[in-house]
């Protein structure tokens, strides 16, 4: 039999536990309580960073807190020093990394140590960039086998975001199963109409969002992904011209692995929602991009497919 000291005090623990679940509870229902950040490691204007911003309005909207897109651009180092950031941030869902395929598939591969084990999991994946291999107006090459051939006697310069990303390795690897090799190539940030107008780069992979103001003056050689893109009906995929090269280029949510169930559900119910309004199918009809919202296991077998695929096209640049 319990004295009645000890009774209290059973009594006291009892109160105080079940009075800390109560609170704990409460607290991880008010998500979100403060403000919310979407980091977008690119500069701004480009399509993950539009649809993220229309993610970010409609989500300060749907629980009246404020929401924001950051964008961290990184240079010549892509996106690897925006995860980094998402990735110290503590895992409670109010920092969201809005990312391409690079950071899961490659991110564990970069030698930087707050990536490796990649600490993220995917709420899922809403949008396939439309990634094309473009030159100036006047090249003297309309498709990827003349580049090809005038390539076999002639200096031609390539810009990328980042010789590490997957755009970038598959580009290389097409050049490289066409029987040529780029004299010189950099990155650059943006990969715009300005890019080649300057002459600082004779052929860029980059996307149809950053080359729209001057998509009627340039000559899209190839485009990158499955499917050719709505707006250059008639240009081939790389993946048409040479199989192998089978990898698509896709962004999706991210959050830290540790982040609770019920804060995940709550951002993906408003990206799920955003991704499916008419804006964003607007836009994807306007730029031939592809989106969509496929769920955080379909994203995560993805990921796993596509190190696949690059093992591959690495294997193949003979890296």
């Amino acid at each position: 039999m319990k004295s009645p000291i000890q009774a209290v005090t059973t009594c006291l623990l009892a109160s105080a536990f079940a009075t800390g679940l109560v609170f704990s509870t409460v607290a991880r229902a008010e998500y979100p309580e403060k403000p919310v950040s979407f980091i977008v490691p690119w500069a701004p204007g480009d399509l993950e960073d539009v649809l993220t911003r229309m993610i970010a309005e409609d989500f300060q909207a749907e629980y009246g807190v404020p929401a924001a897109v950051v964008n961290k651009p990184g240079g010549g180092r892509g996106p690897f020093p925006g995860a980094i950031e998402a990735a110290t941030a503590p895992a409670d869902g109010y920092t969201i990394g809005s990312f391409i395929i690079a950071i899961p598939v490659l991110g564990d591969q970069m030698g930087i140590s707050v990536l490796d084990p990649m600490p993220f999991e995917p709420l899922g994946s809403f949008l396939t960039y439309p990634f094309v291999i473009v030159a100036g107006a006047d090249a003297p090459y309309d498709d990827m086998a003349g580049l090809a051939a005038y390539a076999q006697d002639n200096d031609v310069t390539l810009g990328h975001f980042g010789a590490p990303l997957i755009p970038t390795k598959v580009t290389l690897a097409a050049a490289h199963s066409m029987g040529f090799d780029y004299a010189a190539n950099a990155a650059f940030n943006p990969l715009d109409c300005n890019t080649l107008a300057s002459g600082d780069a004779d052929v860029i992979n980059t996307t149809v969002q950053l080359i729209r103001p001057c998509l009627d003056d340039v000559k899209v050689l190839a485009s990158i992904g499955a499917e050719r893109l709505s707006v250059t009906p008639e240009t081939p995929t790389v993946q048409e011209l040479l199989p192998k090269l089978d990898i698509a280029l896709w962004n999706g949510l991210f959050v830290h692995k540790d982040t609770p169930a019920d804060v995940r559900e709550k951002i993906v119910a408003v990206a799920q929602k955003t991704v499916m309004s008419s804006r964003a199918l607007s836009l994807a009809q306007e730029t031939g991009a592809l989106v969509y919202w496929r769920d955080a296991d379909s994203t995560a077998a993805q990921i796993t497919a596509d190190k696949k695929s690059f093992d591959r096209i690495t294997y193949m640049l003979g890296y």
